[in-house]
Formats: C-alpha cells, structure tokens, sequence
C-alpha cells in the first residue's frame, strides 16, 4: 500500500506543490494582516490554516491525477513522457481515477473547514471543473499555459474568498490584493510553463497540439516567455500600491528586484539551441521564488 502511495505521488509530482501551497499561504497572511474598509483584520483561526493546506493538497493532487488520465495517450507517444506511469504500465488506469476520485472529494469536504462561511463549499465544484478543463486547452489553444497560469491565480483569490468571505459579501473590492497576487502568479508560471514546453516543440507539431513553442518556435516562445516575467514583475511593483498594502516597505522592494535576477537567471539558463537546463530552470530557481515570495513579503507585512 505505501508502495502505491508513493508511486501515487511520484505521479503528480507532489513536491511541485511548492509552486502554488506558499502563493495561497502569503495570501493567508495577507488576510490576517491587511485591515477591511472598517479597519477591521480577521483573527487568525488554525482551523483555517489547516483548511488551506488541505484544499491546496487535494485541488492539486486531483487536477495533476486528471492531467495524467487524459494525456495518457499522448504521453505513450511523446518520447520525453513515455515512462510515465501509466503509459509505462506502473499504475493502472482504474487505480488513478479511484485517486482522483478521492481527492476530489476529500477537497470539498475540506472546504467544510470553513463553515459557517458558505462560499468555499458552493464554489467547490466550479473550482475542479475549471482545473480539469486545462487538461484539453493543449487541444484547441496555444494560451493553455496562461490557462494554467489562471489555474495557479485561483490559489490566492480562493484563500481569500474562504477567510474573508463575509467581508466580501459586504465590499467586492476588499478582494483586489488577492487579484494582484493572482496576476503575479499567472504570469509567473505562463511564462516558466512556456519554458518548460519548449522540450516539446516538435511532438507538438506532429501531434498538432497547440502551444506557443509549436506556433512561434523556441526563439519566439522564449521571447514571449520573458515578456510574461517581464509582466510579473510589473504586477509585483503595482501589488505596493494596492491601497489596503500600502505597509509593504523597503524589503518588499528589495524581494522584487531579488525576483527579477532570479527571472533573468532563469533565462539565461535556457538558450534556443541548448535545452538541457530547463529542469534546472524549471524546479529549482522557481521554487526558491515561490517559498522566498511567501517568507520574505510575510516578514515585511508582520513587522
């Protein structure tokens, strides 16, 4: 059983949680620090806490276990996923669906966490329903990566729908850093995302798969992909003048410009001829952006 398990989550690459779990934490913190229209802050619950992590978990687990079951076949005939586990025999069909199955239902149960407020459990199902539809964008739109950008935006706008739901109902605004955040999310990992499927340039002509790199090669996707961080970044510096933020100071700054050498290494780590460092690229400096975001901005809003 715990074979399974871990072959389970060798599958969705559970470490990659990393990417999105400290986007929906910084929102948290944002939640119990930044004041309402009232000058009001939410008191921080535990029993929150622990419901954000939870639906982080199982959203991700579920929509990562559904990828898997719809590409199967295309994963069987591209040389780069053919060792995957389905198509390498290593988990059957039926057992990842049981898997996905679960997880989508432990995940709205977890919204439950949040009751009295109503909102994470009626917007439960909408939520998987718009993470499984990234799984067929490939098919029909070469923006599927900025689909999965806005799959990744939902991590901080739902957090702060589920912590600040009442105070929503009374002013929609009070939502308007959670967005900001999103947008920084969004383009964040369009871009890596345009990155990582430049492995994929020419399967994806054969296949006729859309993506950027298949429409504009390696050279343009590349370019596009910069253009996205590029926009990151102006998200990042237009998250300080959000109203309700108006606390981030000198080290929030300072964490921008630290996130843009970082992008530029990024980039410079992956050239159109030479593709080998893309994982590197892809895992490593992005997540030191991910948990040094959440940490360091964290910091800077506590002080």
């Amino acid at each position: 059983m715990w074979s399974r398990l871990r072959t389970l989550l060798e599958m969705i690459r559970f470490s990659h949680t990393v990417f999105a779990l400290p986007f929906a934490l910084l929102s948290a913190v944002m939640c119990w620090t930044v004041p309402d229209s009232q000058g009001l802050v939410p008191s921080f619950v535990a029993l929150d806490l622990l419901g954000i992590v939870l639906c982080m978990v199982f959203a991700r687990s579920a929509a990562m276990a559904f990828n898997r079951i719809a590409d199967r076949r295309m994963d069987a005939e591209n040389p780069r996923t053919a060792a995957r586990h389905i198509p390498a025999g290593e988990l059957s069909l039926s057992s990842v669906v049981w898997f996905t199955a679960l997880n989508c239902a432990m995940f709205v149960a977890a919204t439950l966490l949040f009751l009295p407020n109503q909102l994470p459990i009626i917007l439960s199902l909408p939520v998987l329903g718009l993470l499984g539809l990234y799984s067929y964008t490939k098919r029909f739109t070469a923006l599927a990566h900025f689909y999965l950008g806005v799959s990744l935006l939902l991590a901080p706008v739902c957090t702060w729908i589920a912590l600040r739901g009442e105070i929503l109902q009374q002013d929609l605004l009070d939502i308007v850093p959670a967005v900001v955040l999103g947008l920084i999310v969004m383009f964040w990992v369009g871009g890596f995302d345009i990155i990582y499927a430049c492995q994929d340039t020419e399967f994806d002509k054969q296949a006729k798969l859309k993506s950027i790199p298949a429409r504009f090669g390696v050279k343009g996707a590349l370019r596009i992909a910069a253009v996205s961080h590029l926009l990151m970044i102006v998200a990042m510096v237009g998250l300080a003048f959000v109203k309700q933020l108006d606390a981030l100071g000198w080290i929030y700054y300072v964490t921008v410009a630290a996130v843009a050498v970082l992008l530029t290494v990024e980039h410079c780590l992956v050239k159109p001829d030479d593709l080998a460092r893309v994982n590197i690229a892809f895992f490593q400096v992005n997540a030191i952006i991910s948990i040094g975001l959440f940490l360091i901005v964290s910091l800077d809003l506590l002080l």
